[in-house]
């Protein structure tokens, strides 16, 4: 069975505990606090994996943690830090938070390897307490706790164009003509049960690739047939060949087959329905109908809408030359970037925005910025990363520090110091 989706529980690893001893050795007097700092908890990742098609590795397996770090030793030994998760994953991949249903990353594009949940950072033992009135500091450090979310997996394919349709139209077999692909034909209706990419190389240089998306009927948003199942992987198309059978072979109308995998697309995504389309009416080969030319009606249709009409038949390879040049030159004046989900959840939100107190004063010529709150941001951001500054900037503005820093008296080029961080304020 064909697996684009899945439901898993993913958590991050505990950062060890720091120790709390004191040196103990021969000849040595009143040895001071040598507790060592804990581990950091191992960090769970999501790869893309080139030679992956399917998320199937996640249909049985559920859970997936982190290893967390090791407790501090004495002798300033620092603990061991658990073992980062790698989950592998087909480009395309979207991974959202289970409850909500908001975009936490998108394996695609440039996007190929991602920390989803950070482990926690270690506790810092007794050694690092000791003060002039406090020589024999007998606590630590615990570690910051793990993170933990559900999130959903849903595969999206990667394709620029997407044939859609109602099933034994033809789909597979212009696919299989004109791409290395090689779907399942037969004349009945879903013979495709998975989508199927082809790359299709043009004498021009400006190929493309192409998906067929299986089981469209009317009803399908609502869970009718089988397209209820794929309809998410027209999401990144950026235009879609409609196919239909114009000989009528079935005693279907094409005209109305396209008004309704249109209406079904308007259902599931309105802004889906109103990307380009163009229109391949296939089996011209078997049109014997002495009425009215069925492909001149669809012509007088929609080529009125700005949608065009381009007469095929899939299995002599007529007229298709013709449509995929045509789509060629429209692709190149939409882009060829991917379709990227953009990020709407950040797991760091769940335990860095609790309640937690922080204090902002100015200390010489420095204003310090310390609490369990910002040990806690500080533990879990990677301020190296685009991603992991940007959410840092939020955080700043949306806990009110900027309002407190100001409020202190702060100006342009002031040094901000936060525990191991410094850095300059400009607005």
């Amino acid at each position: 069975m064909f697996a684009d989706r899945a439901k898993i529980m993913i958590r991050s690893g505990k950062g060890g505990n720091g120790h709390v001893s004191f040196r103990r050795e021969l000849y040595v007097a009143n040895g001071g606090p040598d507790g060592g700092d804990g581990g950091k908890g191992g960090d769970l990742i999501f790869e893309v994996d080139e030679g992956l098609n399917t998320l199937y590795d996640y249909r049985h397996k559920r859970k997936f943690a982190a290893g967390d770090g090791e407790e501090g030793g004495k002798r300033r030994c620092h603990g061991k830090d658990g073992k980062d998760v790698v989950l592998k994953v087909p480009e395309g991949t979207v991974i959202k938070e289970a409850n909500t249903g908001k975009v936490v990353a998108d394996m695609s594009g440039e996007n190929r390897r991602q920390i989803i949940l950070k482990g926690g950072k270690g506790g810092l033992g007794n050694q690092h307490f000791a003060t002039a009135t406090m020589q024999v500091p007998k606590y630590a450090q615990p570690g910051q706790p793990a993170m933990e979310m559900e999130v959903t997996l849903e595969l999206k394919v990667i394709a620029d164009v997407g044939l859609i349709g109602f099933p034994n139209v033809g789909k597979s077999t212009l696919l299989s003509r004109v791409t290395n692909a090689d779907p399942k034909i037969a004349n009945y209706h879903f013979t495709t049960l998975n989508p199927n990419l082809g790359v299709v190389d043009l004498p021009n240089g400006k190929g493309f690739v192409m998906a067929d998306i299986p089981g469209l009927i009317e009803g399908a948003s609502e869970g009718v047939g089988l397209g209820h199942e794929f309809l998410r992987h027209i999401e990144r198309t950026k235009m879609m060949i409609h196919v239909v059978d114009a000989a009528g072979i079935e005693g279907r109308n094409p005209i109305e087959d396209i008004y309704k995998i249109n209406a079904e697309l308007e259902a599931y995504n309105p802004e889906i329905a109103k990307r380009p389309q163009v229109i391949a009416a296939n089996k011209t080969d078997l049109i014997y109908s002495e009425d009215e030319d069925p492909v001149e009606l669809l012509k007088a249709e929609f080529e009125p809408k700005g949608i065009k009409v381009f007469p095929i038949s899939g299995v002599s390879g007529k007229g298709i030359q013709e449509l995929l040049y045509y789509v060629s030159e429209e692709l190149q004046k939409i882009g060829t970037e991917t379709v990227i989900f953009e990020q709407e959840f950040f797991p760091e939100d769940e335990l860095i925005y609790e309640e937690l107190p922080y204090t902002v004063e100015k200390v010489d010529d420095m204003y310090v910025v310390e609490g369990p709150k910002i040990e806690k941001m500080l533990g879990y951001t990677n301020l190296d990363s685009e991603k992991g500054f940007a959410f840092f900037q939020r955080f700043l503005k949306d806990t009110g520090i900027l309002e407190k820093l100001e409020a202190a008296g702060i100006e342009e080029g002031d040094t901000v110091k936060m525990y191991g961080l410094q850095f300059d304020y400009y607005k």
